[in-house]
């Protein structure tokens, strides 16, 4: 007998995945495939995009007329801030424009200069000025800069509601796209902002994320969703299966830092750190911070590794000692060793002199309790003392480091630190959104892979009070 499962394509900037998740939200099947880049027509790497069409129509219908499985539903996830542009035929035309590519200067100080100012529009559409990041700014570039390609354009699509509409033929748009530091959604009004109508776009107007179409352009009558923003799509299985309030620090190259439960407006000083909101699938903000932990941590525990001699790995082989936390608490009275000074966009390079510590473990202690503090703070830009967030989950790399997470805990004192391991939780929430494809059967219970963190440690409290 077949096995019920749903399609999911999880498509990252490095990685391409197509997973199947059964009614167990088990996964039966996943594939990942990598494409080399291209350039775009200024000469500018991008993605290969007619690769990963063709990469997209394969799978799906091999997996269709596969008898082992019996797909009922099909979904993307995908990185955000990449506009797709469909002319009067109904076929793409331009390139996958690149989101590192440069914004030349005028563009975004156009909207900025009618729209009560940079600070102002940025606050208003929860986007921080970040070029071509702001994916709105991409199809107000095209516009000024070629404008014999924009007069083509009849519609504009998010990356993710594109590939759904290659299999179903649908326009459509969806919050957690349009909210995901675009410049294009008033979070004060919520609805578009006013330069999509003045300036002449004309986007569809957003509809639930779980709203689905038939792929009737592969002559298949299997209901497509219409895709989500993978940011959003991974908070998807903490909302279904936690009952209280939450922020979730995905750690990487990257700390993600988000708050589905604080709803105030960004401020100036929230904007110039970095700080944006994304939406949620329940079309509300989620204030968001990030801070560059996972490339400081290994750009200075490579320098840390070469000044001490030691093994580039040592450093997940080092215990968490207590006695020299406290040690270092009462020599430093909390203050920062390796990185001192106000928080920039960016911390690189230490300035301790490392000759004053004995070993390597030393060392990586006080690096990691300078880290961690950075982290808290970071955290602390969406989490404020008069919001009801009560559980702070943690994933990703730093998850896994004791280090990292048992100092983290002593920085939440009131709230409860979890670590949390999903495997492939994005794809997981473009499953979740969609599992009234699989009928009336329960959704089953998700493990969310919880530990709670230890007992704090008692270390110095941050400027805020915890």
């Amino acid at each position: 007998m077949a096995t019920e499962v749903i399609l999911i394509f999880d498509i990252g900037k490095t990685n391409k995945k197509v997973l199947l998740f059964d009614r167990n939200l088990q996964i039966v099947s996943e594939e990942e495939d990598k494409f080399d880049e291209i350039v775009d027509d200024d000469g500018f790497a991008c993605d290969d995009i007619e690769k990963i069409e063709k990469w997209v129509l394969n799978s799906t219908n091999k997996y269709l007329s596969n008898p082992d499985y019996d797909v009922k539903a099909i979904n993307f996830t995908t990185y955000g801030a990449t506009l797709m542009y469909i002319d009067k035929n109904g076929e793409r035309f331009t390139p996958v424009y690149n989101y590192l590519k440069p914004l030349p200067a005028g563009v975004a100080e156009s909207l900025y200069d009618s729209y009560g100012g940079k600070e102002e529009f940025s606050r208003k559409t929860a986007s921080p000025a970040l070029g071509m990041l702001n994916s709105g700014l991409q199809a107000l570039w095209l516009k000024i800069h070629k404008p014999e390609v924009f007069e083509k354009v009849a519609h504009i699509l998010h990356f993710p509601q594109y590939l759904s509409y290659k299999l179903t033929g649908k326009i459509a748009s969806e919050h957690t796209s349009i909210g995901c530091h675009t410049a294009m959604w008033d979070f004060d009004e919520m609805h578009y902002h006013d330069w999509i109508g003045d300036k002449g776009f004309q986007l569809p107007q957003p509809v639930s994320v779980e709203q689905v179409f038939p792929a009737a352009k592969i002559n298949s009558n299997v209901p497509v969703g219409i895709g989500i923003h993978d940011s959003s799509s991974s908070l998807v299985p903490y909302f279904k299966h936690t009952k209280d309030a939450f922020a979730l620090a995905s750690t990487g190259t990257w700390s993600i830092n988000m708050n589905p439960f604080n709803h105030t407006p960004l401020t100036r000083e929230q904007l110039e750190m970095d700080c944006l909101a994304y939406m949620s699938i329940q079309q509300k903000p989620v204030k968001s911070s990030r801070f560059f932990l996972g490339h400081i941590h290994d750009v200075n525990v490579e320098r840390l590794t070469e000044y001490f001699s030691v093994d580039k790995n040592a450093y997940k082989k080092v215990d968490v000692d207590l006695g020299l936390l406290e040690r270092f608490k009462e020599k430093n009275k909390g203050e920062r060793v390796f990185f001192s000074g106000t928080m920039p966009e960016n911390f690189i390079d230490i300035d301790a002199n490392l000759g004053k510590f004995g070993s390597f473990a030393e060392a990586y202690h006080q690096l990691m309790i300078d880290l961690t503090t950075l982290t808290a703070d970071s955290i602390n830009l969406v989490i404020t003392p008069r919001d009801m967030t009560k559980n702070l989950f943690v994933t990703g790399g730093f998850a896994k480091n004791p280090l990292f997470t048992r100092l983290l805990a002593a920085r939440f004192c009131d709230k409860t630190v979890y670590t949390s391991e999903i495997a492939n939780a994005t794809s997981l929430g473009a499953a979740l959104v969609l599992w009234k494809c699989f009928g009336d059967a329960d959704e089953p219970e998700l493990d969310l892979g919880l530990q709670q963190i230890p007992g704090p440690i008692k270390v110095t409290k941050s400027d805020d009070g915890r």
